[in-house]
């Protein structure tokens, strides 16, 4: 993969390998911020960047909004140099600048790109030659040289365009996958592969000596399209399989079969079989978005990806499903689920974390609301819920001292610290989508 490199390419580099490179992440969120510690524990100066001013408080002020980042590792951070900023006029003194800013869904399912345009309008102003910008928001192949690079082209002051070849002038441009996983303490963040594609070799070579920096192993690609696809295949890949799961959850159900048991019995095949779970229904940033993303650039190219649209289709209808099965509990204890109190444990998308985008909590909940169940929750990372781009709660956290006062116990998040026995005991009826009462055997509990 090495090029010779000239000029700003190889002042880059060696500043990058001296370790006195300046490095700018903008969006200090879940994938921005852990990103930006690792380079600090490199001893990089790193400025975090971000357009929310109580992030940038928090910080500064050597404390933590998420869960699994304690406020140690900020302090820590900050006596190493890391600062944050709402300032993106700093940009011009970085010599890398890494984009980590959401990319949603609109209420169409198609892909909201504005962040990422938002943020290229905003440091496009500042470019200076020789500075590498790399993104690493999700996205459908062909956005960075499609959308990222005629902004940051076209709105710079100084005329720069990107360094496509060897000893050409101006900056460059490269696509690096994040590949976080909340809630997940087997891996080390250091030991994920960190996948690049560059425009041009060049860009490739900085990002690969970027990464390398704090990554154990980096994986190039030839273009940052390629970069773009690998990132959705990984995430197609689970959504697909969780969606055929969760389909023969259904099946399983009707006939009487615990998927969980078929499961575990399944995964005992040392080869050919890899295990997924059902669940109420995909969250995060990532699974429950990347096939609309793939499905609406595929029309471009007169394709249509029926399989992985099906997939889509399954995993968003499950929410549907476990409020169909708590319609049928309440009814086996003649109940309607029209004025009845329904508690709903966890609102996070995934057991452990403080993490609500794309939670199928949300959904399930407004759909019980609209059937007019009195809908509480308890969540121990949430003590409020109030309005997000496609939900608007306004909820408090309810505590677990009197669950008898409810008619239906729903757990949605199988978080790690709720007492599933005594919520068992203590409670009316348990629907469990999760099959967090696996063991605990009592005529309340409904595995849906």
């Amino acid at each position: 993969m090495a090029t010779a490199l000239a000029g700003s390419a190889r002042q880059l580099k060696d500043k990058i390998e001296s370790r006195t490179a300046r490095i700018g992440v903008v969006g200090m969120g879940y994938v921005g911020l852990p990103l930006a510690l690792l380079f600090t524990e490199e001893r990089f100066r790193v400025t975090g960047f971000d357009i929310d001013p109580r992030k940038v408080e928090t910080l500064n002020s050597g404390g933590s909004y998420i869960v699994r980042i304690p406020g140690t590792e900020i302090q820590s951070a900050k006596e190493k140099g890391f600062h944050s900023t709402c300032d993106y006029s700093e940009i011009q003194s970085m010599d890398v600048v890494i984009i980590c800013v959401p990319t949603p869904l609109n209420e169409f399912h198609e892909p909201d790109l504005s962040y990422i345009r938002n943020t290229a309008e905003a440091i496009a102003p500042q470019l200076r030659e020789g500075q590498l910008v790399v993104l690493e928001s999700t996205t459908y192949p062909g956005t960075t040289e499609e959308l990222l690079v005629p902004i940051l082209e076209e709105q710079n002051r100084s005329g720069l365009k990107v360094s496509r070849g060897p000893g050409a002038s101006g900056f460059y441009v490269a696509f690096s996958p994040e590949r976080e996983d909340p809630g997940n303490d087997t891996v080390a963040r250091r030991d994920i592969p960190k996948v690049v594609g560059g425009v041009g070799p060049e860009a490739l070579e900085l990002a690969a000596a970027v990464y390398s920096s704090i990554f154990n192993r980096t994986v190039p690609v030839s273009s940052p399209a390629a970069a773009e696809m690998t990132k959705l295949l990984e995430n197609i890949y689970r959504c697909v399989n969780i969606a055929l799961v969760n389909e023969l959850k259904q099946l399983c159900h009707r006939m009487g079969i615990d998927i969980f048991e078929v499961i575990d019995a399944a995964k005992t095949k040392p080869f050919g079989f890899q295990a997924f779970y059902p669940g109420p229904g995909l969250g995060g940033h990532c699974i429950p978005i990347d096939p609309f993303y793939l499905s609406w650039k595929a029309k471009q190219f007169d394709f249509h990806t029926k399989f992985i649209e099906l997939a889509g289709e399954v995993n968003v209808a499950m929410p549907y499903y476990v409020v169909e099965q708590t319609v049928e509990a309440l009814n086996r204890h003649k109940k309607a689920l029209n004025g009845s109190k329904v508690l709903v444990l966890g609102m996070a998308y995934k057991k452990d974390i403080d993490d609500l985008r794309e939670s199928p909590s949300l959904t399930i909940i407004e759909l019980l609301r609209q059937k007019g169940a009195n809908v509480s929750y308890n969540d121990p990372f949430f003590p409020y819920v109030g309005r997000g781009r496609h939900y608007n709660l306004d909820m408090h956290c309810t505590p677990l001292d009197n669950l008898g006062q409810f008619d239906c116990v729903l757990i949605v998040t199988d978080h790690s610290d709720y007492d599933y026995q005594r919520i068992v005991q203590e409670s009316q009826l348990v629907v469990d989508t999760r099959n967090a009462t696996k063991g605990i055997s009592s005529p309340k509990i409904v595995r849906c």
